[in-house]
């Protein structure tokens, strides 16, 4: 039994340490990532820039303004 947990000790170093070596990530996937934060970033921008959006986010900060403490 000893011999069995031992052996199965090994695999799991093991196994750890290649998963420790293909930890990072290549240069194509931080392009690809690059390009999917800016295409997040461009959304959100058009979403917050809509007129909808805007003249409630200017009616919340109007609100917190004229709001006594």
């Amino acid at each position: 039994m000893y011999k069995a947990v031992q052996a199965r000790m090994r695999a799991w170093v093991r196994r750890m340490r290649a998963a420790r070596r293909d930890a990072g990530m290549v240069t194509s996937e931080y392009a690809m990532g690059i390009v999917a934060a800016v295409a997040f970033a461009v959304v959100l921008y058009k979403v917050v820039t809509s007129g909808q959006v805007s003249a409630q986010l200017q009616d919340i900060v109007k609100q917190a303004l004229d709001a006594r403490m």
